[in-house]
């Protein structure tokens, strides 16, 4: 099959005009990689290889594309790839790329996770229902959960702030729902009653 025509459409996009009319749409570093010109004959496994470079490229711009935004887990990613109709070896290779080069971390990632959660007040319960909902392999679980913020502290200052009176029992009751929702176990929640009632006391 011969080359009829390269045609620049961006800045590192080219689309490969083959004699037959097929269009292969692929990258500046795909022609180059493969010394591509108009004119030059290409047998069936050089066409193949085409293909199959050219999708490799286009889906890791994608997918570089996505964390440029926002941070994300391998399977995060993964289902955003292949929602986009991205095929199977391309998705692989591109998450395999993006991994050997550091740009995906699902440890990094299931820390920053943590971070961010805890921060904003949130309990365990609540971060590692996160974690799952990302995707994030549950063997990254425990050591992420260890760099989140110590909850008593942020808990603590949550309760003092919305309990007015600590004997309104339906008060209690209900700022003790509304801490569970936000993933904290009901230990917690009695020990953070029980120190802030102690301090408002003293």
């Amino acid at each position: 099959m011969t080359i009829r025509h390269l045609k620049q459409t961006s800045a590192d996009r080219v689309t490969v005009i083959l004699e037959d009319g097929e269009e292969i749409r692929t990258s500046l570093g795909v022609i180059a990689s493969l010394r591509l010109f108009a004119g030059k004959d290409l047998e069936e496994d050089a066409l193949s290889e085409l293909r199959r470079n050219s999708c490799r490229s286009l889906c890791r711009d994608r997918a570089l594309e996505y964390l440029s935004h926002r941070p994300m887990s391998r399977r995060e990613l993964e289902k955003k790839l292949r929602e986009k109709g991205e095929n199977e070896d391309a998705v692989l290779f591109s998450l395999d790329w993006l991994e050997e080069r550091g740009y995906l971390n699902d440890a990094d990632y299931a820390a920053r996770v943590a971070r961010h959660y805890g921060g904003k007040g949130y309990g365990a319960g609540r971060i590692r229902s996160e974690l799952g909902r990302r995707g994030v392999p549950r063997e990254y679980w425990e050591d992420a959960m260890a760099q989140a913020p110590a909850p008593d502290e942020k808990l603590d200052r949550l309760i003092a702030s919305k309990l007015r009176d600590p004997s309104d029992r339906d008060a209690v009751r209900k700022l003790s729902a509304s801490l569970s929702r936000r993933g904290y176990s009901w230990e917690e929640i009695r020990s953070a009653l029980g120190r802030v009632t102690d301090i408002e006391e003293d």
